[in-house]
């Protein structure tokens, strides 16, 4: 058994090993989606030295019959955007975009790739770098598109020892380099721009293209129709082209960058290598069309101008609060959050305490009033903080705290040493010193004040569904009436435990204090641990399964630490110490697993429809389908909201909404709020919310329509069926 152990243990710390070895060594996680697959590679041959070539890039995978965007994207689309975080003296270049190919799509077209394709950037290593290794960070967006289209985000971190060599992928840059345009001169080549075609004539293309039809890209987008027929020939070694201008163009560039590479259908493998070269313009352009609106097509434009005007205003079916009316849902709200799982066995103990005090009424209503001003304090502060910090320019709405793993964890670790409490395992009077020990005892009334803080900490990401009109118009408000309707909610939150504070024929009607009380505090923790069970998900939505596993070891040998000071003798002193060396050792270990970004969260969920899924919510997504004359409904959602979980399980899950929705051609977006999103919560504003869920059907040429948060399948189903 010995040997199995340490056999064990060695197989585990190798692949432990194994995982940090491959970030160290150039390499992160892939991110996989339904329509896509991206890898961050390096290739660094001669480490990170000033002077030496290093090249990062980022692959993508595409689905069959899914494409990518190059620079220019054609009629439409969005080019692939990398966003880089280097270590100091360390700068990122441009891409070295490989040659794209058309897709054709009725009487437009896009530019861009298919199959397997490598987007390589140089980095240039300044003098001024120093470190044992080069720290590097990429957040990459790109838009996947079929005949639908989905955007997709992946967040990477690696990092690359300054000394050795990393060429693990050489051979995939190899053949990037292989499939970008290669410069060509100018010499004899010309491009003039007429009344409404764009005439091109170039020399010196390869002596193999000669006879065979080739395809134009300009890298500057809107001068051109891509979709539309145009002409070209071969006459004596020279290729002579002519495009049809776009009626939308609004540039007028003095020289004209420009790829042409030969013909080849979607499908037919790797972008085969063109030429690229600069023109300048022959005797001007003809007047230019008026530029839209951000670079956006007519339809998009308007449909971004109309969402915008009409999220603006308070819509039909969202009355606008008054301050008493938003003070009555907060007060509301706040006794119902003492149902929640994680609430209740909190107030259930505090209120059987009355048993133990027996008669003593003044002991009853000090303890209900210290509860009351704990808990109203608490929120106050969170609300100045929250108030305090959107003031400073924050993007931010309640439930922040938990968009932090940080705090999600330090929940999870609160949690669990209460439940381990609460079921017996340990006694908080075993681990203190007598004198702090006593204090719960000597102090009554700071016990219940402490206990409301701790009631409100744990209770604030649930207020959302109860309250999320008042919250909403509370940001909105000046300071001293949002901080009236904080305090309103804590007060909703204690009256529960200061009515019966203050009602003594309530300490009369319970039992007499005995064993079954024991047995009631022990049953109290399974909430407590099914609460730990919901945290940890949530920090898996946040920082992978890694950073969930590396939590759970580390809750583990908490417990293991609390039952060794639970003991006596040798056994408190041998085992604790250990406890102690390997709490500290998976801190060292591990610990940092547990606030590390997830890689590459994507949101696209299929549902039990064919054909129906849930996209990744974004205002372009969004004004994009209802400029197609597509309705759309938003699920603003956390994976940290339990209300929100609910309603996914249920309502959003139900199959009459969802055969609903595919017979009315309706779009599911999901804007998540899980972590710190400034987009979001603009939207949340705009529609007099501040927290989630928050549930919205937007039909083109109409008002939007919000739901309740608690969802019921007839009133999903109702609203979509008046589509």
């Amino acid at each position: 058994m010995r040997l199995l152990l340490t056999l064990l243990l060695c197989c585990c710390t190798l692949a432990w090993g194994a995982g940090v070895a491959a970030q160290t060594l150039g390499t992160a996680p892939a991110v996989t989606s339904e329509f896509s697959r991206a890898r961050l590679l390096v290739h660094a041959p001669q480490g990170v030295q000033a002077g030496q070539p290093l090249w990062l890039g980022l692959e993508i995978h595409h689905a069959p019959d899914w494409h990518t965007y190059w620079k220019n994207p054609g009629d439409s689309g969005l080019p692939t955007e990398l966003q880089w975080r280097l270590s100091p003296g360390v700068q990122a270049g441009e891409i070295a975009w490989p040659t794209p190919r058309k897709f054709p799509l009725g009487e437009l077209a896009n530019y861009g790739y298919d199959g397997t394709v490598l987007l390589p950037v140089p980095l240039r290593v300044g003098p001024d770098f120093q470190g044992p290794h080069l720290d590097v960070g990429l957040t990459a967006s790109w838009l996947v598109c079929r005949k639908e289209c989905v955007p997709e985000e992946a967040q990477f971190q690696l990092r690359v020892p300054a000394q050795g060599s990393v060429a693990l992928d050489g051979a995939a840059f190899e053949s990037a380099w292989a499939a970008a345009p290669q410069m060509l001169p100018a010499n004899g080549s010309r491009l003039s721009a007429g009344a409404r075609q764009l005439e091109l004539q170039l020399e010196g293309l390869p002596q193999d293209w000669r006879g065979r039809p080739l395809e134009l890209f300009p890298e500057t987008p809107g001068l051109i129709e891509p979709g539309a027929p145009w002409q070209q020939a071969w006459r004596d070694g020279r290729w002579t082209a002519s495009v049809p201008l776009s009626p939308h163009r609004s540039d007028s560039p003095q020289a004209v960058p420009l790829v042409v590479a030969l013909a080849q259908p979607p499908g037919a493998g790797p972008g085969l290598p063109g030429v690229q070269l600069t023109l300048p313009v022959d005797g001007g352009w003809p007047a230019p069309a008026a530029a839209p609106t951000g670079g956006a097509s007519e339809a998009l434009t308007q449909a971004l101008a109309e969402n915008a005007a009409r999220a603006l205003p308070p819509t039909p079916n969202a009355v606008p609060l008054g301050l008493w009316a938003a003070l009555l849902g907060a007060l509301v709200g706040g006794m119902i959050l003492n149902l929640m799982p994680c609430v209740f066995p909190v107030l259930a103990i505090k209120v059987l305490a009355f048993a133990q005090h027996g008669d003593n009424r003044r002991a009853h209503r000090l303890g209900g009033l210290a509860y009351t001003a704990g808990v109203v304090l608490s929120f106050l502060a969170l609300g100045g903080l929250l108030l305090g910090l959107r003031a400073a320019g924050e993007q931010l709405g309640w439930g922040f705290q938990l968009q932090n793993p940080a705090v999600v964890a330090g929940l999870a670790v609160l949690f669990t040493l209460i439940g381990l409490n609460l079921a017996g395992l340990f006694e908080f009077g075993h681990l203190l010193p007598s004198s702090v020990a006593s204090l719960q005892a000597k102090h009554p009334t700071a016990d219940a004040f402490l206990t409301g803080v701790l009631a409100t900490a744990i209770a604030s990401p649930c207020t959302a569904p109860f309250m999320g009109a008042s919250l909403g118009l509370a940001i909105a408000l000046p300071t001293g009436q949002a901080l009236a309707v904080f305090a309103a909610l804590g007060l909703g939150m204690a009256l529960p435990y200061l009515a019966a504070s203050g009602w003594p024929a309530l300490a009369r009607a319970l039992p007499r204090p005995g064993a079954w009380m024991e047995t009631f505090r022990q049953l109290m923790a399974f909430p407590m641990f099914a609460t730990v069970v919901w945290l940890l998900w949530v920090l898996g939505q946040q920082s992978g399964i890694d950073g969930a596993a590396a939590l759970l070891m580390l809750l583990v040998a908490l417990a293991l630490l609390a039952w060794a000071l639970n003991r006596g003798g040798r056994v408190r002193t041998v085992l604790g110490t250990l406890s102690v060396l390997g709490l500290a050792w998976l801190l060292w270990a591990v610990g940092p697993n547990v606030t590390r970004q997830q890689d590459g969260l994507l949101h696209s969920a299929p549902t039990a429809v064919a054909g129906l899924a849930w996209e990744a919510w974004s205002p372009q997504r969004e004004a994009e389908l209802l400029a197609a004359g597509r309705p759309v409904f938003v699920d603003y959602t956390a994976a940290w909201c339990v209300t929100c979980q609910y309603n996914k399980r249920n309502a959003l899950a139900d199959a009459g909404f969802l055969q609903d929705a595919a017979s009315r051609q309706l779009a599911l977006l999901r804007a998540d709020w899980t972590r710190r999103d400034a987009v979001v919560t603009e939207a949340l504003a705009r529609l007099g919310r501040n927290g989630v869920p928050v549930y919205v059907l937007h039909a083109p040429g109409r008002p939007p329509v919000v739901l309740s948060e608690i969802l019921s399948v007839d009133e999903v189903r109702s609203a979509v069926q008046q589509l």
